[in-house]
């Protein structure tokens, strides 16, 4: 599948299968994690793999959100890595955005090995920092469930998953 396919193939999967993902396309997802640009090349992100049944169990009490999923990628930015502009009313946070593309690889990775996810932003994320203390110095981007998706009809794509505004609607050529 070519990227235009997969971006239109990969969708917000709600409900997984029992089936477990094999650690090699784990790695692969992970592989393609590393590969996501970064501004100035900083690399100032941190993923963090959650498979054990112990571990798991602490992710599902920082979100209603975990879609019987066995597998979790946690995605966090280090803002003290970003060198910031001089200007005080131009400051982007850059750890949201290297972290934001870095999830953006790991959803269409996944996507391209057969397996889905979704990205869930809500989160207790005091809590998650709580139980995973390597986690306390960063800004936790989303955790993202993967897995392979359940047949039933909340692990297949939503009614409005094709509903698009139209690139007219959301774009002006200056």
């Amino acid at each position: 599948m070519n990227f235009f396919e997969l971006a239109k193939a990969r969708y917000s999967c709600r409900k997984f299968s029992v089936q477990p993902v094999e650690g090699e396309k784990i790695l692969q997802i992970l592989d393609a994690a590393n590969s996501a640009p970064s501004s100035a090349n900083i690399q100032n992100v941190r993923l963090w793999v959650v498979r054990t049944a112990e571990n798991l169990e602490k992710v599902y009490d920082t979100t209603p959100y975990k879609f019987g999923a066995s597998t979790f990628i946690v995605v966090g930015g280090d803002e003290s890595a970003i060198r910031k502009t001089e200007a005080k009313d131009d400051y982007l946070n850059l750890a949201m955005v290297n972290g934001s593309i870095v999830g953006t690889h790991i959803i269409l990775a996944a996507k391209s090995l057969g397996l889905d996810s979704t990205w869930v932003g809500l989160l207790d994320r005091i809590k998650l920092k709580e139980f995973f203390p390597k986690m306390k110095d960063y800004t936790i981007i989303g955790i993202f469930p993967i897995g392979y998706a359940s047949p039933e009809r909340e692990g297949q794509p939503h009614k409005w998953h094709t509903q698009r505004k139209g690139v007219d609607n959301i774009t002006t050529w200056l």
